[in-house]
């Protein structure tokens, strides 16, 4: 077969991928959301005996859900749902472990493959997981199926490196954007999600049009309507202060929800290699402790019982409700750390889903909560009928900022609510979220920025650099200028300030015992004073480099630790410094390299 790519120019071929894989992730993500359906019917309500509250339902049938028939069956299904499950994902595929959203962030930002069992295998293990109770989203799992139909594409074209990247990426889009019927959220998700910092541009274009198409194939089945239902609701700009206090404290509960998630599955990871189980019994755990959780609550108290019912799927009828002011103050008030709680244990322990509806159903309990509460301090500002406005922007500020992608959830809660008018609360309230959040994340394999992705490795340079030993870019060490412990941080001060070197090695009696940046002058300077000694200022746990290692690991060294200087020192003798390498140096290397080349 004659690769494609010989027969059709490069532009052409984006818009081809960016149209198979929208077309692909049309059906695949329609059959996994019907898979969820027809699974929830069986368990929850044949077996469960359970009328749950839906997601974009009327207040006249929402109203109409029902707690389960007989509770203690929901151990049994759980448990039989996280065994199958877990059978599925360790012997057949351990990807599917877990959050699909990271395991497809990995793939792009390493070979840029996943192997053509996991979408399918995804699906089973997520429809298995989330339809007999256990907390976790849909999202995950649909970006991981359409990354991984976006995968089967380029192998199947022979496509490059690069291009198979597009595939997979476009294929994260146009997952999410079709199952939460927000095409254009997704397709700006699948861009900004891979990075803390950074934005993948070459993907917004055919994830745009992935995303549309996959959309328009998933709604002449399920329906262009919004995901959720609203009634007029209104704000004002008086309001904006409460948004902006609402965005402090989602900030302060996602912080909690990445702390309880990874804490969980460090536990469960370390439990079950210390007691040497079999690995597929720990969903089986996780599922039990959730059980029993639910069924404790419910013998507390009706609130107790909802609060319990609440931890349970996505939780997607119970934001639903609260949309419509119909959850209890007491139970907004402990929903988002029961819904930690019930997802770190169904997705800590190794079950399969995705952590966005459980994240947007902390937000939006909290933002209940939190509008509630000021509802009925400040009655004349914030009226009953824009509490629900505080519900929609504690999904978008919580989950927002620990994913790291504000603009993208921004979009698509927006889009889920079909209310294009809260987005300038929204905006307020995520933008101080992910300000206080600072880079922490939700999804591990985000990289900071595309310096730090395989993917983009030969952008930066780093080819070239792997050959050129630090030798041949660090400034020698009679050149540097160098401080004394004893020294005052004056003497730093004044050096910064004539040189405009930002960093200088600190030797006693010929030996390297630290060094002291700007950085480490502007703490002094605002406690103790510039007369103190450097010893008392400067860093001790050094990160040096040798002269033989190559400007490239030097790098490296920088990004990991956030320096931009290192001290060459004598391999035989570490204490002796022969040299300093700052990030300016490996600039010039590069810079009179490349004008050989």
């Amino acid at each position: 077969m004659y690769r494609y790519k010989n027969l059709i120019d490069p532009y052409k071929r984006v818009l081809f991928i960016a149209i198979v894989v929208g077309i692909i992730s049309g059906f695949g993500s329609l059959l996994f959301y019907e898979g969820l359906k027809w699974g929830s019917r069986f368990f929850m309500g044949y077996l469960l005996n359970y009328q749950m509250p839906l997601e974009g339902e009327s207040p006249a049938l929402i109203s109409q859900w029902s707690e389960p028939g007989s509770l203690f069956l929901l151990i049994p299904i759980l448990c039989i749902g996280a065994l199958l499950s877990g059978l599925l994902i360790t012997y057949l595929a351990p990807e599917a472990e877990g959050h699909g959203t990271d395991a497809a962030i990995k793939a792009f930002h390493t070979e840029g493959k996943i192997r053509r069992r996991i979408p399918f295998l995804k699906a089973i293990t997520a429809i298995l997981t989330i339809s007999t109770g256990g907390s976790a989203g849909r999202e995950g799992p649909a970006a991981q199926i359409s990354a991984g139909l976006g995968s089967m594409v380029a192998d199947y074209f022979k496509l490059s490196p690069k291009e198979r990247r597009l595939a997979l990426t476009t294929g994260i889009g146009a997952g999410i954007g079709t199952i939460f019927k927000a095409p254009l959220g997704g397709a700006v998700l699948a861009a900004e999600i891979l990075y803390i910092r950074d934005f993948e541009f070459e993907a917004i274009i055919p994830s745009f049009l992935a995303s549309i198409i996959g959309y328009s194939i998933f709604g002449l089945f399920e329906g262009f309507d919004p995901i959720f239902a609203l009634m007029p609701v209104s704000w004002n700009i008086w309001q904006i202060p409460f948004f902006l206090v609402l965005g402090i404290i989602c900030a302060l509960i996602g912080l909690l929800y990445i702390f309880v998630f990874y804490g969980t599955r460090d536990v469960f990871a370390r439990f079950f290699k210390e007691k040497n189980l079999p690995l597929f019994l720990k969903p089986v755990l996780g599922a039990l402790i959730l059980g029993i959780i639910v069924i404790v609550l419910s013998f507390i108290s009706p609130e107790g019982e909802m609060l319990g019912l609440a931890g349970l799927g996505t939780g997607y009828g119970f934001v639903q409700l609260s949309l419509y002011t119909m959850v209890p103050l007491i139970v907004l008030l402990f929903l988002p750390f029961i819904k930690i709680l019930t997802t770190s244990l169904t997705l800590g322990s190794g079950g399969s889903g995705g952590v966005f509806a459980p994240g947007l159903t902390i937000g939006a309990a909290t933002g209940g909560a939190v509008g509630m509460i000021f509802h009925l301090l400040f009655p004349a500002i914030i009226p009953l009928q824009s509490v629900p406005v505080f519900g929609i922007v504690g999904m978008i500020a919580l989950f927002g900022a620990i994913a790291n992608a504000p603009i993208a959830v921004l979009i698509m809660v927006v889009e889920m609510m079909g209310n294009f008018s809260l987005l300038v609360p929204a905006m307020g309230g995520v933008g101080i979220s992910y300000m206080i959040t600072g880079g922490r994340t939700i999804y591990r394999e985000q990289v900071p920025t595309k310096a730090q992705s395989e993917a983009h490795r030969h952008e930066y340079g780093e080819r070239v650099l792997e050959h050129i030993p630090v030798r041949d870019a660090m400034i020698s060490k009679d050149q540097v200028i160098t401080l004394s412990p004893d020294d005052p941080v004056q003497n730093a001060r004044t050096f910064i300030d004539q040189t405009a070197h930002t960093g200088f090695p600190v030797l006693d009696k010929g030996r390297l015992v630290g060094i002291i940046t700007i950085g480490d002058v502007r703490r002094v300077q605002n406690g103790a004073g510039l007369s103190s000694p450097v010893r008392n200022a400067m860093v001790r746990e050094l990160i040096v480099v040798f002269p033989e290692d190559t400007i490239e690991n030097a790098m490296k060294q920088m990004m990991i630790h956030n320096i931009h200087h290192l001290p060459v020192v004598d391999p035989d003798h570490p204490e002796l410094m022969i040299g300093l390498l700052t990030r300016t140096d490996i600039m010039q290397i590069y810079s009179r390299v490349c004008r050989i080349m």
